[in-house]
């Protein structure tokens, strides 16, 4: 019976957004440029936990509009949810809340971002898909190298 105790679970307890900015520094004669402005898009991630069992996961993203070097918008968004994770093997929780927590996350962080630029008076920045897996990938390949570089002095 020790196996059904161990059941793992993973629960969503609740998805909001934990902070937004919308800045406009050069309105209003920015808007009445024609061109198309330059889009820098960046998303993070992050974790805390907040109780034994209980993680907050909060993915950033960042979205930098830009006329040459004129600020045309930036906007921040950071959309976070709770999750309660228990009896998931150490070697996974990693994964799970640093790749299966954000793909639930981030449609809230795209509507999010989405809905700001148009209350702004934009067109929307529709954010593309992400695939967090990959994300992960990279970011670990990069500290490796970065860690492996650092032993060599």
């Amino acid at each position: 019976m020790a196996d059904e105790q161990a059941t793992p679970v993973f629960q969503i307890q609740r998805m909001y957004l934990k902070d937004v900015s919308l800045e406009q520094p050069n309105s209003p004669a920015i808007l009445l440029e024609q061109q198309q402005p330059s889009v820098d898009i960046q998303l993070g991630v992050g974790a805390e936990t907040v109780a034994d069992g209980i993680y907050e996961v909060t993915v950033t993203a960042t979205v930098h509009a830009k006329h040459g070097e004129k600020t045309v918008f930036l906007v921040e968004a950071k959309q976070a949810g709770i999750f309660e994770i228990r009896n998931v093997p150490q070697e996974q929780m990693d994964n799970v809340v640093r790749v299966v927590c954000p793909q639930i996350i981030y449609p809230y962080a795209r509507a999010n971002v989405a809905d700001v630029v148009t209350r702004a008076g934009f067109p929307p920045v529709h954010l593309a898909e992400i695939n967090f897996q990959a994300m992960y990938e990279q970011q670990q390949s990069a500290a490796a190298a970065q860690g492996a570089n650092g032993t060599q002095q």
